[in-house]
């Protein structure tokens, strides 16, 4: 049983969550989430804290941002789109069981947003920004810093708010970088 309670967006959201664990949802009702919703998780999170787990698609990411905004300290759970994608339609409802069991293995907590161990000049280097395979590059290091795919911007605040350390972020890129050369 986990003991937070899980925000999905919707009800076929919370029938794959059960499948793979056992947790209580509160359903947001997709990405126009009202404030008895807010209230609700506001609560859950006084009570017995929260994890924030939505599609990653844009909508996902919007509902996200507005919990995060509302409710500070949210954990978060992540999957990539492969894995929540089936027949061209993406969402946690598509992933499975495994997928789901392990983003919540890896949930990554929403912390103070203060200084950040990793610079924006750290993603120019790591040509997470400003390089020509920038997306791929952010996609594949989000994936191994359970943080998910996002722009530029999203990911350094991300790194921010989920205090991602030096050591893990300079291990990621240096594992990526090595998968690399190996392929080529």
């Amino acid at each position: 049983m986990i003991q937070e309670i899980i925000v999905v967006e919707g009800k076929d959201d919370t029938v794959a969550i059960k499948r793979a664990v056992e947790a209580e949802t509160i359903e947001t009702g997709g990405s126009a989430i009202n404030k008895d919703v807010l209230k609700r998780i506001r609560l859950a999170q006084e009570r017995r804290g929260v994890i924030v787990f939505t599609d990653p698609d844009h909508a996902g990411e919007r509902i996200r941002k507005i919990i995060a905004k509302e409710v500070p300290g949210c954990k978060h759970a992540f999957l990539t789109q492969e894995a929540a994608t089936s027949r061209g339609d993406i969402g946690v409802e598509n992933a499975s069981v495994e997928a789901i069991r392990e983003a919540l293995a890896n949930v990554r907590t929403d912390g103070m947003r203060g200084e950040s161990a990793i610079a924006w000049e750290d993603l120019i280097e790591a040509g997470l920004i400003v390089h020509p395979e920038a997306a791929s590059r952010r996609l594949e290091i989000g994936k191994r810093l359970g943080i998910g795919y996002c722009n530029g911007k999203q990911f350094y605040n991300r790194c921010r708010m989920f205090q991602i350390s030096r050591e893990e972020f300079e291990a990621a890129r240096r594992h990526l970088d090595e998968e690399e050369g190996a392929s080529s």
